[in-house]
Protein backbone atom coordinates (compact mmCIF):
# COMPACT_ATOMS: atom_id res chain seq x y z
CA UNK A 1 0.00 0.00 0.00
CA UNK A 2 0.91 3.35 -0.64
CA UNK A 3 1.31 6.32 1.54
CA UNK A 4 1.10 10.34 1.52
CA UNK A 5 1.31 12.61 3.77
CA UNK A 6 -2.15 14.71 4.45
CA UNK A 7 -1.48 17.93 3.63
CA UNK A 8 1.53 20.07 5.25
CA UNK A 9 0.63 19.14 8.53
CA UNK A 10 -0.96 15.97 8.77
CA UNK A 11 -0.21 12.11 9.14
CA UNK A 12 1.05 9.62 7.12
CA UNK A 13 -2.09 8.22 5.41
CA UNK A 14 -2.52 5.08 2.70
CA UNK A 15 -3.98 6.14 -0.58
CA UNK A 16 -6.72 4.71 0.59
CA UNK A 17 -9.13 4.81 3.63
CA UNK A 18 -12.11 3.21 4.47
CA UNK A 19 -15.35 4.71 4.04
CA UNK A 20 -17.93 3.91 6.76
CA UNK A 21 -21.45 5.69 5.50
CA UNK A 22 -22.46 2.49 4.04
CA UNK A 23 -21.60 1.06 7.69
CA UNK A 24 -24.07 3.25 9.39
CA UNK A 25 -27.09 1.25 7.35
CA UNK A 26 -29.38 4.00 6.57
CA UNK A 27 -29.83 4.78 3.06
CA UNK A 28 -27.79 1.05 1.52
CA UNK A 29 -30.30 -1.54 1.76
CA UNK A 30 -31.23 -3.67 3.97
CA UNK A 31 -29.02 -3.31 7.28
CA UNK A 32 -25.52 -5.24 7.43
CA UNK A 33 -24.71 -7.12 10.55
CA UNK A 34 -22.80 -5.60 12.70
CA UNK A 35 -19.95 -8.19 12.84
CA UNK A 36 -20.41 -8.22 9.37
CA UNK A 37 -19.36 -4.20 9.08
CA UNK A 38 -16.21 -5.15 11.72
CA UNK A 39 -14.92 -7.87 9.97
CA UNK A 40 -15.51 -5.54 6.61
CA UNK A 41 -13.19 -2.93 8.72
CA UNK A 42 -10.54 -5.24 9.90
CA UNK A 43 -10.24 -6.79 6.38
CA UNK A 44 -8.81 -3.62 5.11
CA UNK A 45 -7.02 -3.02 8.00
CA UNK A 46 -4.80 -6.50 6.84
CA UNK A 47 -4.80 -5.09 3.59
CA UNK A 48 -2.48 -2.27 4.71
CA UNK A 49 -5.39 0.73 5.18
CA UNK A 50 -4.81 3.11 7.76
CA UNK A 51 -7.89 5.04 8.48
CA UNK A 52 -11.37 5.01 8.69
CA UNK A 53 -13.46 7.65 7.69
CA UNK A 54 -17.20 8.47 9.40
CA UNK A 55 -19.08 10.95 10.38
CA UNK A 56 -21.69 12.07 13.37
CA UNK A 57 -25.26 11.27 10.85
CA UNK A 58 -23.30 8.30 9.14
CA UNK A 59 -26.62 5.95 10.79
CA UNK A 60 -27.49 8.37 13.18
CA UNK A 61 -23.91 7.84 15.01
CA UNK A 62 -24.06 3.81 14.08
CA UNK A 63 -21.49 4.48 12.01
CA UNK A 64 -18.83 5.71 14.92
CA UNK A 65 -20.49 3.12 17.35
CA UNK A 66 -19.35 0.45 14.96
CA UNK A 67 -15.97 1.82 13.97
CA UNK A 68 -15.21 2.14 17.73
CA UNK A 69 -16.13 -1.60 18.38
CA UNK A 70 -13.84 -2.38 15.28
CA UNK A 71 -10.71 -0.34 16.28
CA UNK A 72 -10.51 -1.13 20.12
CA UNK A 73 -7.59 -2.71 20.18
CA UNK A 74 -6.43 -1.06 17.05
CA UNK A 75 -5.24 1.96 18.77
CA UNK A 76 -2.73 3.01 15.53
CA UNK A 77 -5.67 3.02 12.90
CA UNK A 78 -6.27 6.72 12.32
CA UNK A 79 -9.75 7.82 12.87
CA UNK A 80 -11.45 10.36 10.95
CA UNK A 81 -14.92 11.82 11.51
CA UNK A 82 -17.52 15.07 10.74
CA UNK A 83 -19.52 17.25 11.82
CA UNK A 84 -23.10 18.56 10.37
CA UNK A 85 -25.16 21.22 10.39
CA UNK A 86 -28.33 21.95 12.38
CA UNK A 87 -30.39 19.53 12.00
CA UNK A 88 -29.16 17.16 10.61
CA UNK A 89 -26.20 17.04 12.93
CA UNK A 90 -25.21 18.69 15.75
CA UNK A 91 -24.58 21.98 14.46
CA UNK A 92 -21.52 24.67 13.66
CA UNK A 93 -22.39 27.21 16.64
CA UNK A 94 -19.14 27.74 19.01
CA UNK A 95 -20.93 25.67 21.91
CA UNK A 96 -22.21 22.95 19.51
CA UNK A 97 -18.95 22.50 17.95
CA UNK A 98 -17.38 21.16 21.00
CA UNK A 99 -20.67 18.84 22.10
CA UNK A 100 -20.39 17.55 18.44
CA UNK A 101 -16.72 16.53 19.21
CA UNK A 102 -17.80 15.41 22.88
CA UNK A 103 -20.49 12.93 21.14
CA UNK A 104 -18.10 11.43 18.98
CA UNK A 105 -15.64 10.64 20.69
CA UNK A 106 -17.70 9.12 23.43
CA UNK A 107 -19.20 7.03 20.83
CA UNK A 108 -16.00 6.21 19.26
CA UNK A 109 -14.29 5.37 22.44
CA UNK A 110 -11.38 7.47 21.73
CA UNK A 111 -9.47 10.00 23.85
CA UNK A 112 -9.21 12.26 20.30
CA UNK A 113 -10.04 12.50 16.83
CA UNK A 114 -7.29 12.15 14.46
CA UNK A 115 -9.07 14.42 11.87
CA UNK A 116 -12.06 15.97 12.95
CA UNK A 117 -13.68 17.95 9.55
CA UNK A 118 -16.74 20.01 8.80
CA UNK A 119 -19.22 18.06 6.87
CA UNK A 120 -20.53 20.53 4.39
CA UNK A 121 -20.76 24.68 4.65
CA UNK A 122 -23.79 26.09 7.17
CA UNK A 123 -25.86 28.64 5.82
CA UNK A 124 -26.80 29.98 9.42
CA UNK A 125 -23.90 30.27 10.87
CA UNK A 126 -20.53 32.05 9.74
CA UNK A 127 -17.63 30.09 9.12
CA UNK A 128 -15.13 32.17 11.05
CA UNK A 129 -17.34 31.41 14.68
CA UNK A 130 -17.32 27.93 13.59
CA UNK A 131 -13.58 27.33 12.48
CA UNK A 132 -12.63 29.31 15.71
CA UNK A 133 -14.20 26.42 17.84
CA UNK A 134 -12.47 23.86 15.62
CA UNK A 135 -8.77 25.71 16.35
CA UNK A 136 -9.97 25.80 20.29
CA UNK A 137 -10.71 21.63 20.34
CA UNK A 138 -7.82 21.36 18.59
CA UNK A 139 -5.52 23.24 21.00
CA UNK A 140 -7.32 21.42 23.39
CA UNK A 141 -5.89 18.07 22.09
CA UNK A 142 -9.79 16.63 21.53
CA UNK A 143 -8.52 16.64 17.61
CA UNK A 144 -5.19 16.47 15.81
CA UNK A 145 -6.13 17.75 12.67
CA UNK A 146 -9.09 19.98 11.38
CA UNK A 147 -10.69 19.63 7.82
CA UNK A 148 -13.24 20.56 5.57
CA UNK A 149 -15.77 18.73 3.29
CA UNK A 150 -17.77 20.07 0.44
CA UNK A 151 -16.05 23.26 0.81
CA UNK A 152 -14.90 25.87 -2.14
CA UNK A 153 -12.00 28.29 -2.12
CA UNK A 154 -13.38 31.19 -0.88
CA UNK A 155 -14.80 29.41 2.39
CA UNK A 156 -11.25 27.42 2.73
CA UNK A 157 -9.50 30.62 2.57
CA UNK A 158 -11.67 32.34 4.97
CA UNK A 159 -11.15 29.19 7.59
CA UNK A 160 -7.13 29.68 6.53
CA UNK A 161 -7.42 33.16 8.33
CA UNK A 162 -7.90 31.59 11.67
CA UNK A 163 -6.24 27.98 11.51
CA UNK A 164 -4.62 26.07 9.05
CA UNK A 165 -7.20 24.10 6.63
CA UNK A 166 -5.11 20.31 7.21
CA UNK A 167 -7.60 18.68 4.70
CA UNK A 168 -10.64 18.93 2.54
CA UNK A 169 -13.20 16.15 1.34
CA UNK A 170 -14.53 16.49 -1.70
CA UNK A 171 -16.40 14.51 -4.48
CA UNK A 172 -14.64 12.94 -6.81
CA UNK A 173 -14.15 10.34 -9.33
CA UNK A 174 -13.58 9.79 -12.99
CA UNK A 175 -17.61 10.84 -13.91
CA UNK A 176 -17.33 13.72 -11.16
CA UNK A 177 -13.91 16.11 -11.81
CA UNK A 178 -14.85 18.83 -10.80
CA UNK A 179 -12.34 20.69 -8.64
CA UNK A 180 -9.47 18.62 -10.70
CA UNK A 181 -7.89 21.95 -12.75
CA UNK A 182 -8.08 24.39 -10.44
CA UNK A 183 -9.51 23.45 -6.59
CA UNK A 184 -7.12 20.90 -6.16
CA UNK A 185 -4.06 22.95 -7.38
CA UNK A 186 -4.71 25.28 -4.73
CA UNK A 187 -5.14 22.73 -2.16
CA UNK A 188 -1.44 21.49 -3.00
CA UNK A 189 -0.20 24.69 -2.61
CA UNK A 190 -1.71 25.61 0.56
CA UNK A 191 -0.64 22.65 2.35
CA UNK A 192 -4.34 21.32 2.37
CA UNK A 193 -4.50 17.56 1.66
CA UNK A 194 -7.10 16.11 -0.40
CA UNK A 195 -9.33 12.91 0.63
CA UNK A 196 -11.89 12.46 -2.59
CA UNK A 197 -15.10 10.54 -1.57
CA UNK A 198 -17.43 8.92 -3.80
CA UNK A 199 -14.56 7.54 -6.14
CA UNK A 200 -16.29 4.86 -7.11
CA UNK A 201 -19.42 6.73 -8.33
CA UNK A 202 -21.69 4.96 -5.81
CA UNK A 203 -21.28 1.31 -7.80
CA UNK A 204 -21.34 2.76 -11.37
CA UNK A 205 -17.50 2.02 -11.75
CA UNK A 206 -16.83 -0.95 -10.16
CA UNK A 207 -18.73 -2.65 -13.62
CA UNK A 208 -21.23 -4.28 -11.13
CA UNK A 209 -24.21 -1.97 -12.17
CA UNK A 210 -25.94 -2.40 -15.63
CA UNK A 211 -28.78 -1.18 -17.66
CA UNK A 212 -30.93 -3.92 -15.85
CA UNK A 213 -29.45 -2.95 -12.50
CA UNK A 214 -33.03 -2.54 -10.26
CA UNK A 215 -32.04 -0.74 -6.52
CA UNK A 216 -34.98 -1.38 -3.92
CA UNK A 217 -36.63 1.66 -2.40
CA UNK A 218 -34.55 1.46 1.06
CA UNK A 219 -31.58 2.20 -1.24
CA UNK A 220 -30.62 6.09 -2.25
CA UNK A 221 -30.04 5.04 -5.61
CA UNK A 222 -33.38 4.64 -6.57
CA UNK A 223 -33.69 8.30 -6.20
CA UNK A 224 -36.84 7.39 -4.20
CA UNK A 225 -35.83 9.59 -0.83
CA UNK A 226 -33.47 12.59 0.46
CA UNK A 227 -30.37 11.53 -2.02
CA UNK A 228 -32.29 13.01 -5.20
CA UNK A 229 -29.23 15.30 -5.76
CA UNK A 230 -26.53 12.16 -6.42
CA UNK A 231 -29.31 10.29 -8.15
CA UNK A 232 -29.73 13.29 -10.69
CA UNK A 233 -26.16 13.36 -11.39
CA UNK A 234 -25.37 9.54 -12.03
CA UNK A 235 -28.41 7.50 -12.23
CA UNK A 236 -31.02 9.71 -13.71
CA UNK A 237 -32.31 8.66 -17.75
CA UNK A 238 -29.78 9.97 -19.93
CA UNK A 239 -27.15 10.73 -17.66
CA UNK A 240 -26.94 6.87 -16.52
CA UNK A 241 -26.65 5.39 -19.75
CA UNK A 242 -23.75 7.85 -21.04
CA UNK A 243 -21.90 7.42 -17.47
CA UNK A 244 -22.36 3.10 -18.66
CA UNK A 245 -20.99 3.88 -21.51
CA UNK A 246 -17.63 5.28 -20.16
CA UNK A 247 -17.55 2.00 -18.15
CA UNK A 248 -17.43 0.01 -20.75
CA UNK A 249 -14.56 2.13 -22.46
CA UNK A 250 -12.67 2.12 -19.72
CA UNK A 251 -12.76 -1.87 -19.64
CA UNK A 252 -10.32 -2.48 -22.04
CA UNK A 253 -7.89 -0.50 -19.90
CA UNK A 254 -8.09 -2.60 -16.83
CA UNK A 255 -7.71 -5.71 -18.64
CA UNK A 256 -4.85 -4.34 -19.91
CA UNK A 257 -3.24 -3.95 -16.40
CA UNK A 258 -4.88 -7.14 -15.22
CA UNK A 259 -7.07 -5.15 -12.86
CA UNK A 260 -10.45 -4.85 -11.80
CA UNK A 261 -12.76 -1.63 -12.83
CA UNK A 262 -13.03 -0.13 -9.27
CA UNK A 263 -8.94 -0.63 -8.59
CA UNK A 264 -8.59 1.27 -11.63
CA UNK A 265 -10.89 4.19 -10.83
CA UNK A 266 -9.15 4.33 -7.37
CA UNK A 267 -6.15 4.05 -8.84
CA UNK A 268 -7.12 6.98 -11.24
CA UNK A 269 -8.42 9.33 -8.02
CA UNK A 270 -5.09 9.34 -6.25
CA UNK A 271 -2.72 10.08 -9.06
CA UNK A 272 -4.34 13.34 -9.56
CA UNK A 273 -2.21 16.48 -8.51
CA UNK A 274 -3.18 17.19 -5.19
CA UNK A 275 -5.16 14.17 -4.03
CA UNK A 276 -3.82 12.85 -0.94
CA UNK A 277 -6.29 9.30 -0.81
CA UNK A 278 -9.86 8.02 -1.52
CA UNK A 279 -12.42 6.84 0.93
CA UNK A 280 -14.02 3.50 -0.49
CA UNK A 281 -16.27 1.58 1.44
CA UNK A 282 -17.95 -1.52 1.22
CA UNK A 283 -19.83 -3.92 3.69
CA UNK A 284 -18.23 -7.11 1.98
CA UNK A 285 -14.83 -7.96 3.43
CA UNK A 286 -13.81 -9.16 0.33
CA UNK A 287 -14.69 -5.99 -1.45
CA UNK A 288 -12.63 -4.32 1.23
CA UNK A 289 -9.41 -6.24 -0.03
CA UNK A 290 -10.42 -5.67 -3.79
CA UNK A 291 -10.22 -1.95 -2.60
CA UNK A 292 -7.32 -1.74 -0.50
CA UNK A 293 -5.00 -3.68 -3.67
CA UNK A 294 -5.50 -0.58 -5.71
CA UNK A 295 -3.21 1.04 -3.39
CA UNK A 296 -0.32 -1.00 -4.59
CA UNK A 297 -1.26 0.32 -8.67
CA UNK A 298 0.97 2.59 -10.13
CA UNK A 299 -0.46 4.01 -13.41
CA UNK A 300 1.99 5.61 -16.02
CA UNK A 301 1.41 8.73 -18.24
CA UNK A 302 -0.15 6.81 -21.22
CA UNK A 303 -1.94 4.93 -18.92
CA UNK A 304 -3.40 8.23 -17.50
CA UNK A 305 -4.03 10.23 -20.86
CA UNK A 306 -6.25 7.08 -22.31
CA UNK A 307 -8.15 7.34 -19.62
CA UNK A 308 -8.29 11.05 -19.52
CA UNK A 309 -9.17 10.67 -23.29
CA UNK A 310 -12.17 8.84 -22.58
CA UNK A 311 -13.49 11.28 -19.33
CA UNK A 312 -13.12 14.14 -21.46
CA UNK A 313 -15.03 13.18 -24.58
Amino acid sequence: MQTKKLGSHGPEISVIGYGSWEAGGRGWGPNPADEQVIEAIHAGLKAGINWVDTAEIYGRGKSEELVGRALKDQPGTLIFTKLAPESAGSGFRRDQVRKGVEGSLERLGRDHIDLYQLHWPADDVEIEETWEAMAAVKEEGLVHHIGVSNFDRELIERCEKIAHVDSLQPHFSLLHTKGRDDLFLFCKTNGTGVIAYGPMAYGLLTGAVTAETEFGDDDWRSGKNKMQGYYDQFYAPGVFEKNLAIVEQLRPIADRLNIGLAQLSLAWVFHQTGVTGAIAGSRQPHHVEENAGAGSIVLDPKDLDDIDSIISA
